[in-house]
């Protein structure tokens, strides 16, 4: 194999993985415009005439399971556009999947922390939010890693 055929090989791993990178982000950018959105939609959230802007006292659960307000559902949202943004380019689609997974995981521990019925609940999350928040955290930090790693350089 020559020396340029190998080059090509290299540049193709490497546009494969900045393309699945980028894609990840969008995908789950996708994902939280979707679900953000869904918090809005009665009969998906459940107990929707007890949806508050925030706080605790907020009934509605989405899916009947993951307590959300207007607040949660408007972060949602924002985060989804901010993905969707951010897959523009390799370097924000990283920025995106490991700097939000890090902001979730965060948030998975103030949810550790923080009582279910303590005013400072103010997102407000419950105990399925909670781990929802760990699993995204991992898994977008993991993604991020994982797709931006530069394939090993193809030598002779």
């Amino acid at each position: 194999m020559s020396q340029d055929s190998a080059a090509a090989r290299a540049r193709a791993g490497a546009n494969a993985s900045r393309d699945l990178l980028r894609t990840a982000a969008a995908v789950v950018g996708a994902v939280f415009l979707l679900v953000g959105v869904l918090g809005f939609v009665p009969g998906i959230t459940s107990s929707y005439s007890d949806l508050t802007f925030a706080g605790h006292t907020s009934e509605a659960k989405l899916l009947g399971i993951f307590q959300v307000s207007i607040l949660h559902n408007l972060v949602h949202v924002l985060f989804g556009v901010a993905g969707l943004a951010m897959s523009r380019s390799r370097d924000t689609a990283r920025t995106f999947l490991v700097g939000g997974g890090v902001i979730y995981l965060v948030l998975w521990l103030y949810g550790l922390v923080v009582g279910q019925n303590s005013s400072a609940n103010f997102v407000p999350v419950n105990t399925a939010d909670d781990w929802l928040h760990f699993v995204l955290g991992a898994g977008m930090i993991g993604l991020g890693m994982a797709l931006s790693r530069r394939p090993a350089d193809v030598r002779r």
